[in-house]
């Protein structure tokens, strides 16, 4: 079962005495994490008011008898002649993110004018009409890309049907088809959705035949409220009146003046592809705390995994990291098949200490000499893989203060419950140190002022990855070996890009790894680190748009010092360089060999 987007959180139901609601209750139940179901009895403005009294209390009876733990009612039942009037009200009280009204002719819904409605609702609308079936095994969603499609879309998604099916209409002849462009590029993203384009010079016979062969058609209203003199548009209201499928015509909220209509109109579907991807990818170590479980799925799938530890004068708490870990995932289960030590030149007892732990230990300077010695974690990473034999490779550094076994088990998680995982992020709070206080939250600076930023504005499709640079992940060799690895601080940003680009969102996972203590780095650390990995992203654009901008960016990076009562700059070359894929290199595939 997909799991559901968390766009609609509350959805409202408007249930009446001649119009028990069921289709929209359904709907509504499979859509929202809460349902509120509105009593309406509408009454004729020259009938006494009081004379609903008998009505309201069926209704309420109807109500109660529908209330579940995630489905409720308004304890008042509404019994008024300008019924709008108290509707809007309470929407504007509870706040829904979608309503829900049954559709009873042209001009009414639920007793309200439907003109009213359809431009007035302060939140988004879904009318509906019953079909011969509310079981939706196969879902028709019709757009052109107009204002209204990313709503028919999440619509769609949220129900989790058998076969969701998009069907494009275009117009022959059109020499422009601008809006469906944006939503096209994230419909091919999502495999649950079955994508047909088809030319049509009669959209509305189109439409009619196609929705002869599904259980639910959903479509957007009109643009127009006075187009051809139906307020939802020609199309919607003759599927309303002759389909036998249950019909959803929808309508956003915001005033169409404030939609596009070019190709930045599919621009708000990135947030349906996110929103499901997080809901999806995104787990919780916890999930994969009974090792016992997780070694049976290691073993059934015949893999290894290893976990390779960067450092860099971590003496003082790289023998924990070692000794807590080889207990727990190689001594009582063998969920590791090694551990290794990648160290940067370390002036301290850092490799003595791994060293009489029992794991092998490699300066990573004195590895592939041929190539040339960087400074750098991600030069470490890099070469960790000719160092390692893991059919998974898992890496955490070695300055964690808390360390535990679900900074690893964790992120190897989800790799092994789902083979289309390629990389897997892990994810945590981090505490921020200040003078003698702590900050529960303050810490991941850099993430929040600098990587995030440039993902949202660059690559939206990562926006929902909660810490882009944290470095407690795991990936499978086989995509690792094929990814360029930036030498420097750029190397996570730069390994989730490919891994998007290379091989698409879902092969990305999470995963919430609780709280992570460590030491926390001044902020002109901080600083450089920003300037690697804006130099990272830059570097992935030239690649995408063919065009070369690192070369006309300094590189240099003037630092600002203080020091006997006065300012003066320092200057320090960042110049962050990528390695290319392990894959490509000759040592590594003669390795393979042996």
């Amino acid at each position: 079962m997909t799991k559901r987007l968390n766009n609609i959180k509350t959805a409202m139901v408007l249930i009446e005495t001649g119009n028990k609601g069921d289709v929209s209750l359904c709907l509504a139940q499979r859509i929202a994490d809460e349902v509120i179901m509105l009593g309406l009895e509408p009454v004729e403005s020259e009938e006494a008011i009081s004379a609903g009294a008998k009505t309201a209390r069926q209704i309420r009876k109807r109500l109660l008898s529908l209330s579940n733990s995630t489905t409720r009612y308004k304890s008042t039942v509404i019994v008024s002649a300008k019924p709008w009037q108290d509707v809007f009200h309470v929407i504007s009280q509870e706040k829904p993110d979608l309503l829900l009204v049954e559709w009873q002719n042209g001009k009414y819904l639920s007793g309200i004018p439907i003109t009213e409605l359809l431009a007035n609702s302060p939140c988004d609308l879904a009318i509906v009409r019953k079909g011969k079936t509310i079981d939706f095994k196969r879902i028709l969603i019709a757009m052109r890309g107009g204002p209204y499609a990313e709503l028919a879309f999440e619509l769609g998604l949220n129900l989790s049907a058998n076969q969701i099916d998009v069907l494009h209409m275009a117009l022959t002849g059109a020499l422009n088809d601008a809006p469906f462009k944006g939503l096209k590029h994230i419909l091919k993203q999502i495999p649950e959705v079955n994508l047909r384009t088809i030319q049509t010079e009669d959209v509305l016979k189109s439409i009619m035949e196609e929705s002869q062969a599904y259980d639910l058609v959903i479509v957007g209203a009109s643009g127009s409220n006075s187009l051809a003199g139906s307020p939802i548009g020609v199309v919607a209201e003759r599927l309303m009146d002759a389909s036998p499928a249950t019909v959803v015509v929808v309508k956003t909220h915001q005033p169409i003046t404030d939609i596009a209509f070019d190709e930045s109109a599919g621009a708000q579907a990135i947030s349906i592809l996110v929103d499901k991807w997080f809901a999806e990818n995104t787990f919780h170590a916890d999930e994969f705390a009974d090792l016992k479980q997780l070694l049976e799925l290691k073993q059934k799938q015949g893999i290894t995994i290893s976990l390779a530890l960067p450092a860099l004068n971590e003496e003082k708490t790289v023998g924990k990291v070692i000794s807590t870990i080889k207990n727990a995932l190689m001594d009582k289960f063998p969920l590791l098949d090694e551990i290794v030590l990648v160290d940067s030149n370390s002036s301290d007892q850092t490799r003595a200490i791994a060293e009489n732990l029992g794991i092998p230990v490699f300066i990573h300077q004195n590895i592939l000499p041929e190539l040339g010695s960087r400074s750098g974690k991600g030069e470490a990473l890099w070469k960790s893989l000719l160092v390692t034999r893991g059919d998974l490779i898992a890496w955490i550094d070695t300055d964690i203060l808390n360390i535990h076994p679900r900074f690893v088990y964790g992120v190897i998680g989800p790799l092994l419950l789902n083979p289309k995982i390629q990389l897997v992020k892990g994810f945590y709070r981090r505490p921020l140190k200040v003078g003698n206080k702590t900050q529960a939250g303050g810490g991941g600076r850099v993430t929040e002022l600098t990587a995030r930023p440039l993902l949202n504005l660059f690559y939206p499709e990562l926006s929902g990855v909660v810490q882009p640079l944290s470095g407690e992940y795991a990936g499978r060799r086989t995509a690792l070996e094929k990814a360029t690895f930036f030498s420097g601080y750029g190397v996570e940003t730069g390994l989730l890009i490919d891994v998007l680009e290379q091989h698409g969102l879902r092969a990305i996972a999470q995963v919430d790894l609780l709280e992570r203590i460590h030491r926390n780095q001044e902020l002109e650390a901080l600083s450089k680190m920003s300037f690697a990995i804006i130099q990272t992203v830059l570097r992935k654009l030239e690649r995408r748009y063919e065009r070369a901008m690192i070369e006309d960016v300094n590189k240099t990076m003037k630092l600002i010092r203080y020091a006997n009562g006065g300012y003066f700059l320092d200057v320090e070359e960042i110049a962050e360089r990528e390695r290319q894929p392990m894959v490509t290199i000759p040592a590594y595939l003669e390795r393979g060999k042996e």
